[in-house]
This record gives C-alpha cells, sequence and structure tokens, in this order.
C-alpha cells in the first residue's frame, strides 16, 4: 500500500411557417436512432486522477474501457468523464452541481471515486467522511443512483487513521444504498506489471483489470430488471 504514496502529485429550429413541401422528408433511420440514443444509459465517473487517466490515452481511460465493457455485454451506455487529477473529496463537492448541471440529462448512475489524496494529505477522515455524505446526498436529492469506488488508507497512516477511513465507503454504500467496490486499485496496485512507471496509477493493462471487476457491479443498476 506505500505505492499509494504519490497520489498526491497527481494530484439546438425551424419556423414551421417556412416549411414547405420541398422539406426534405425525416430519414427513415432517425426515428429510430433517436430512440436508440433515449435508451443509451448515462454513466458518469465522478472522481479524481484514477477516473480521469492519468498517464494514458483518453481512450483507455477508465471511463473508456468501461464503456466498450458495457457495450460489450449489450448494454448501451454513454460513461461521461468527470474525473480531475489531483482532486480532494472537498474540491470534488464545490464542483459537483455544476458537472451535474452540465449534462444534457439526469445520469443514470454516478460513481465516486474521492478521498484518495485526502488520505495522502493526511486530511481527518471526519472531513472526508463529511464531503462524501454531502455529495451522497446531493445524488440522492436528485434521484441518482450511486456507486462508490473506494480507497484504503497506507499502512503509515497509522491504526487509529485507517480504521476511520476505511469505514467511510462501506458506510456512505448501507446508508445510501449504493453500490460497492470496496478498492479501485484491489489486485493491481501491487502489480508493477499493472502500473504506470510512477508504481502510482495503473497502465492500460491495469485499468483493463479493474474493469473487469467493475463492469458486472455497474451493470446491474442499468438492467431494467435489476
Amino acid at each position: 500500500m506505500l505505492l499509494l504514496q504519490g497520489l498526491a502529485a497527481c494530484s439546438g429550429e425551424n419556423d414551421s411557417a417556412n416549411q414547405s413541401l420541398a422539406t426534405p422528408p425525416t430519414p427513415a433511420g432517425a426515428a429510430s436512432a433517436g430512440a436508440e440514443q433515449a435508451d443509451t444509459r448515462l454513466v458518469v465517473a465522478f472522481g479524481d486522477s484514477l477516473y480521469a487517466g492519468y498517464g494514458v490515452l483518453p481512450q483507455e481511460s477508465f471511463p473508456a474501457r468501461l464503456e466498450q465493457a458495457l457495450t460489450a455485454r449489450g448494454i448501451a451506455a454513454r460513461v461521461h468523464n468527470a474525473g480531475v487529477s489531483g482532486d480532494t473529496s472537498a474540491a470534488g463537492l464545490r464542483r459537483l452541481g455544476f458537472t451535474l448541471g452540465g449534462l444534457d440529462r439526469k445520469p443514470d448512475l454516478v460513481m465516486v471515486n474521492l478521498g484518495g489524496n485526502d488520505m495522502l494529505r493526511g486530511i481527518d477522515p471526519a472531513e472526508t467522511r463529511a464531503n462524501l455524505t454531502a455529495i451522497c446526498e446531493e445524488l440522492k436529492k436528485r434521484g441518482i443512483p450511486i456507486m462508490l469506488t473506494g480507497m484504503i488508507a497506507a499502512p503509515n497512516m497509522g491504526r487509529d487513521y485507517a480504521d476511520a477511513f476505511n469505514a467511510i465507503y462501506g458506510d456512505l454504500a448501507k446508508r445510501y444504498d449504493a453500490v460497492l467496490y470496496p478498492f479501485f486499485l484491489d489486485g493491481v496496485v501491487t502489480d508493477p506489471a499493472l502500473m504506470l512507471p510512477d508504481r502510482i496509477h495503473p497502465n492500460p493493462k491495469g485499468l483493463e483489470k479493474i474493469v473487469e471487476r467493475v463492469v458486472p457491479l455497474v451493470a446491474g443498476p442499468l438492467t431494467p430488471d435489476s
């Protein structure tokens, strides 16, 4: 878990009066295309550098790979990358309303991955918990399902800090009926072959492994009968 220490550094209409018989008819596929778009699920990946795609190409980022994986499962989904490198839980809370307001519609799911930078900066877990609670409260108020991808404290933060920090995600998942993936970097951070040279962020192979583990949990809330 000491490998987590460097995370801190990454840290529009035509007037009907002008219409005529010469107006081209609506393309045959337009209605079906519109229906297909309406059926497409919108997922927002709201977090820090681990969502933003630090050190990898945009098409290799976690949101891009997750969208591909959902498509492969037959789920039409658009995964919006709302990751900002270096964000703390406080910074995420400040931009949540702006992020949601900039979308074309209400998301079907918001994934939240924040708190890692708080831990590495030694921010009081009580503050992190309060910020993440406020984020979940706002999403609940808007009727948006939540998924939390958690972090865990590095060993050198001490037992008391770890106990307080590590409990946040599970507690909030229960309180807000959120889907929980306890540790975003599980099975990846300890394998150098799955990490970038900085030994902090996942490389494309690492991200692929994370997506393989996470996609079943994401697919559930996006399935109509779930």
